[in-house]
């Protein structure tokens, strides 16, 4: 399991890779910022994620959790590997 990486939902729509980048650096160095767009509207899907070069930054990060960003109540938790989410 990657300890350095988190997820990012309810991200406001108006966010990209580099805002979002922007929005954690202060917890830490980011690595890798990506908004997860979708394939046919090329539209955010409202949700990302975000690798910092420590697990420790990463903990760190998980304080933003509950923040209003641009109108929008932002969620933040360490990323699940994909065998490991639920389907619905």
């Amino acid at each position: 399991m990657d300890k350095n990486k988190i997820f990012v939902g309810s991200l406001p729509w108006s966010i990209n890779n580099d805002s979002l980048k922007e929005l954690f650096a202060t917890y830490g160095e980011v690595t890798e910022a990506v908004v997860i767009m979708d394939r046919e509207t090329n539209r955010s899907k409202g949700f990302g994620f975000v690798t910092f070069s420590t697990p420790e930054s990463a903990q760190k990060a998980l304080e933003m959790s509950g923040k209003e960003v641009d109108g929008r109540t932002i969620v933040v938790n360490i990323a699940k590997p994909r065998e490991e989410r639920r389907s619905f």
